[in-house]
């Protein structure tokens, strides 16, 4: 039977980590309009890093999670005054919190989740797993460089898809990962018109164009897509 178009996860608990960072709302909103059950959690709540704290939230719950969003994640916004930050120690916290923190997430709900035969899980990534940060994009902030470590994470986690997609898929758990080009926010002009020029649509994403897609690899819809990195980044990785 194919599922409802109009609540494509309805029945289903849909857990979202880094839920009140700039794009967890987004996500906790799309999944709860698709039909969802949503438990929405940020470090306050469990700290990715720890999984004797995610295990707790896992333990609270009434009903285990079918969905899961790996969306907790730390990165350095362009800032004229943060510098150039090619330190080892923020190296290692940017991989720890984005990478390993995923891995973490994925052990602790997503065990359940084949013991159970089935689940989805989604793995935000971003177009630096695929692509290095153009320089030039950020040339008119005076001193700062993107750092490398949010890139690593992302490409790291791409692979830990495919790696718990082979994994598991044989117990009926699919995993995948959604991967957004920049999103529209309070960027400074010079940099949007940059970026933008390179963008074959043109623009950067707003929100709204990745809550589909979200929806798409969290529910059935996309039920024989696994291991998958999709890109939703306008073309910028074309």
């Amino acid at each position: 039977m194919s599922p409802d178009p109009a609540a494509p996860l309805a029945g289903e608990v849909a857990l979202v980590t880094g839920a009140r960072g700039r794009l967890g709302p987004v996500w906790a909103r799309a999944l709860e309009e698709a039909g969802a059950e949503v438990v929405a959690i940020d470090v306050d709540d469990a700290d990715v890093t720890d999984r004797t704290s995610l295990e707790a939230v896992r333990d609270r719950l009434e009903r285990a999670p079918s969905v899961l969003v790996n969306n907790a994640g730390i990165d350095q916004p362009p800032d004229a005054g943060a510098g150039a930050v090619l330190d080892h120690g923020e190296f290692l916290r940017v991989l720890d919190v984005n990478l390993a923190g995923a891995f973490n997430a994925t052990l602790v709900f997503g065990e359940p989740m084949v013991a159970a035969g089935r689940g989805a899980i989604v793995n935000i990534g971003s177009l630096y797993a695929s692509i290095a940060p153009e320089p030039g994009f950020y040339d008119h902030l005076e001193g700062f460089l993107k750092p490398p470590a949010y890139g690593a994470s992302k490409a790291g986690l791409v692979q830990l898809t495919k790696y718990f997609a082979r994994l598991w898929g044989p117990r009926g758990v699919r995993v995948n990962t959604l991967s957004p080009g920049g999103v529209r926010a309070e960027q400074d002009p010079q940099f949007l018109a940059k970026y933008c020029a390179r963008v074959p649509l043109g623009r950067m994403a707003e929100p709204e164009d990745l809550t589909g897609p979200l929806v798409f690899l969290a529910s059935e819809v996309s039920r024989y897509l696994t291991g998958h990195e999709l890109r939703v980044d306008g073309g910028f990785t074309a």
